[in-house]
């Protein structure tokens, strides 16, 4: 369930980078999908076969822990928005977050270019129950900014566990890279504490601006933010709690996978699952068709392979951990968001109450 990006992904709500594209590149996508596992179903019969028996056969102990895992993920996931708006004056129950979160999930997940329809539609919910627009925005890309970042450290411990061959091999340059990028991030987080520093990025911001309207614009949106980021909450150490959040949301949906395996009687390569998890969610975040349908499948069944499961046993563990993560959450997401949606905004009687508690 969680997606890379600005939700969360989140994956949960991801802004993939192929976002914006026309509606009908997703139903395009979603047909060539369709035609290559119909391609795919009939060359890969015996696997397929396997795997089914291997689901028919699903230990309820197992299904129900993986179950469980999900829903901790899923908590997590809405716990680092809530720490955001608690962070802002704004104090709202675990429950309303997690509604929240699984409705816009399920937007994010079930139509084309979803994940921007989810964040419009989030940022529309927060303004009707008085969450001021700048923190609203910055809820939306601080999450995100989280999620991401939580990913690429947890794609660094999965190449870690890989050791020196397999795909960890060719994966470690490009997650270096994103870690020197990141630490290039910290160090310049950590200088914009003196206020010499900001007054010469201020200039040298400026200067940019003055040559193009659209950054000037940028450059206003981006100083409200870290302004709002910095009144959320002041400092370093009180971000590594939502941070935290932020990456069990992974892990546990991680354990969703494991946990399916084990329903299932799969060993778990588990030198290898957090690499083939992350570069899924990876794959998944380009979102090239609702919900990354049959891209995470092929992705995750095909690293799972290489890792060392035997193909009707990874088809299997990718089918369950997709039904618990993905197909379970559609219904219970899309009736979260009728009853936000059709709620009406608390009155500020309600509010105070509210945030009296």
């Amino acid at each position: 369930m969680p997606q890379p990006g600005a939700e969360s992904e989140n994956p949960r709500v991801a802004h993939g980078p192929f976002a914006r594209l026309p509606g009908w590149v997703w139903w395009l996508g979603a047909v060539l999908v369709v035609v290559a596992a119909v391609v795919v179903a009939i060359s890969r019969r015996r696997e397929l076969v396997e795997a089914y028996h291997l689901i028919t056969r699903v230990r309820l102990p197992g299904l129900a822990v993986a179950v469980v895992f999900e829903a901790m993920s899923i908590m997590c996931f809405a716990a680092v928005s809530r720490w955001l708006l608690r962070a802002g004056g704004v104090r709202w129950s675990m429950f309303r977050m997690t509604a929240f979160a699984m409705a816009a999930n399920a937007m994010a997940g079930a139509l084309p270019g979803g994940a921007v329809f989810s964040a419009a539609w989030v940022y529309r919910q927060l303004s009707r129950r008085d969450v001021g627009h700048v923190l609203a925005a910055a809820v939306l890309v601080i999450a995100g900014a989280l999620s991401t970042l939580s990913l690429v450290v947890l794609l660094l411990v999965g190449a870690l566990a890989t050791g020196p061959s397999g795909l960890g091999s060719f994966v470690r340059p490009v997650i270096g890279v994103l870690v020197f990028a990141l630490a290039l991030g910290l160090v310049a987080l950590g200088l914009s504490r003196f206020a010499s520093f900001r007054r010469v990025l201020r200039r040298f911001w400026g200067h940019i601006g003055e040559r193009s309207r659209r950054v000037r614009q940028a450059e206003v949106a981006l100083v409200n933010l870290a302004d709002q980021a910095r009144s959320v909450q002041p400092g370093f150490l009180p971000w590594l709690r939502p941070f935290t959040f932020a990456l069990l949301n992974w892990i546990f949906d991680a354990a969703c996978l494991a946990g399916g395996m084990w329903a299932l009687g799969i060993g778990v390569p588990w030198h290898g699952l957090l690499l083939a998890y992350g570069l899924t969610q990876i794959a998944g975040s380009l979102r090239l068709t609702p919900g990354g349908l049959g891209i995470v499948e092929a992705s995750l069944s095909a690293l799972l392979v290489a890792y060392g499961l035997h193909p009707g046993q990874a088809i299997a563990a990718t089918f369950l951990y997709r039904i618990i993560s993905y197909w379970a959450l559609q219904p219970i997401g899309w009736a979260c968001w009728v009853a936000v949606t059709l709620s009406p905004a608390p009155s500020s009687r309600s509010r105070k109450a509210e945030g009296g508690r």
